[in-house]
C-alpha cells in the first residue's frame, strides 16, 4: 500500500470545514497533519471534533507536510500558495487561483520550477453529471449557463463573478477550443460594494455564443447548463446531478436520461489531487487552467466596473 501523503488544511472557514469532513473519507490514503486558521476558537473546537493536530501559523508546517489544502479568502490565496510551492509542497488551492494574473503567472512559474502539483479547485469539473456529457460535446453553437444562490452571508471579498460565474467560465472554456472574440457584461450591486448580480455574454472566434447568469441574491438555488449542437442538445443540472440529451429524428425529439453514478464532487476533487501527487500525473484542472478562468472572470469585472464607473 502507498504512503499516506502528510496534508496539512489551511483555512477552516465555511468551505474550509466542509474540506476537512470530506478529507475524514480520504484517510485511506491521506494524513492529516494539522488544520490552521486565524480563528482561534472555531479552529480549536474543529480540531477536538475530528481528533486532529492545530498549528498556529501555517509556516510552522514546513517539514511536516508533502502537501497542502488552501482554502483561505482569495486575497490570501497567492501569500499562502507561494510559500509552500517556493517549499516545494503540492498545492491545492480554493478558486479563483489568486486575486491577479500576475501572481497566477508566479504560481504556475513555481509549481513548474520546483516540479511539485498546483491544482486549483473548480469542483465541477469533478460533478458526475458533467463527467457524463464530456463525450458529447461537439462544436457546440450556443449554451447557456445558470447558477443562482441564496446570499451568503461570506465570500463577499469578491463579486458574484469571482465567487459563482468562475465555475461556469472554467467549464465553458473547456468545453469550447477557440478565443474569446466579444464579451458583453452587465452586473449591478444589491446587498454588497461588489455585484451580486451579473449577465454575460461571449462570443467566440469559431462562432458559438454563451450566456452566463450568476446571482447570489436568488430565492432559488440553480446551477444549470443546456448546450446546444446540430441537432442536438444537452440539459445538466449540476444540483441534482442529473443530465439529459435530447436529439433531433425527422420531425420528433426524443429525450435520454444519462446514466449518472452519483458522488459528492469535492470528494473526488480532492481524491484526484492525491492522486496526482501519488501517481506523478498532471491536475486536470491545474495553474493553467486556474488562470485562463480567473483571466475571462476579471476581463468581465473590468467591464462591469467601467460601465458603472462611467455612469
Amino acid at each position: 500500500m502507498p504512503q499516506k501523503i502528510k496534508l496539512a488544511l489551511i483555512g477552516i472557514g465555511h468551505l474550509g470545514a466542509i474540506h476537512l469532513k470530506v478529507l475524514q473519507e480520504l484517510l485511506d490514503h491521506v494524513e492529516i497533519v494539522a488544520i490552521c486558521d486565524i480563528k482561534e476558537e472555531r479552529t480549536q473546537r474543529l480540531a477536538s471534533h475530528y481528533n486532529v493536530p492545530v498549528v498556529d501559523h501555517y509556516t510552522k508546517l514546513l517539514g511536516n507536510v508533502d502537501a497542502v489544502d488552501i482554502c483561505v479568502p482569495t486575497e490570501n490565496h497567492f501569500e499562502v500558495a507561494e510559500f509552500f510551492l517556493k517549499n516545494n509542497v503540492h498545492t491545492f488551492v480554493e478558486k479563483p487561483i489568486s486575486k491577479t494574473l500576475k501572481e497566477a503567472d508566479e504560481l504556475i512559474a513555481l509549481s513548474e520550477k520546483n516540479n511539485v502539483k498546483l491544482q486549483v479547485g473548480h469542483v465541477e469539473r469533478f460533478n458526475a453529471a458533467f463527467e457524463s456529457i464530456k463525450h458529447f460535446t461537439h462544436n457546440p453553437m450556443f449554451i447557456e449557463c445558470h447558477r443562482l444562490n441564496n446570499f451568503p452571508n461570506r465570500s463577499l471579498d469578491v463579486g458574484v463573478v469571482m465567487d459563482l460565474m468562475i465555475h461556469d467560465i472554467d467549464i465553458v472554456l473547456g468545453i469550447i477550443k477557440s478565443p474569446i472574440a466579444d464579451i458583453q457584461a452587465v452586473g449591478v450591486n444589491v446587498l454588497t460594494p461588489l455585484e451580486d448580480i451579473a449577465s454575460i455574454r461571449l462570443t467566440f472566434e469559431n462562432g458559438c455564443v454563451c450566456n452566463l447568469t450568476a446571482s447570489r441574491i436568488s430565492e432559488e438555488v440553480m446551477r444549470k447548463i443546456r448546450i446546444f449542437q446540430n441537432d442536438m442538445y444537452i440539459s445538466l443540472d449540476y444540483v441534482k446531478q442529473e443530465a439529459f440529451i435530447y436529439k433531433k429524428h425527422g420531425t420528433q425529439i426524443s429525450k435520454h436520461s444519462l446514466p449518472i453514478e452519483k458522488e459528492q464532487p469535492l470528494k473526488k476533487e480532492l481524491n484526484h489531487f492525491l492522486e496526482c501527487i501519488t501517481l506523478n500525473q498532471n491536475p486536470i484542472v491545474s495553474g493553467r487552467e486556474g488562470r485562463e478562468a480567473l483571466d475571462v472572470a476579471l476581463r468581465i469585472s473590468d467591464l462591469i466596473w467601467s460601465k458603472k464607473n462611467k455612469s
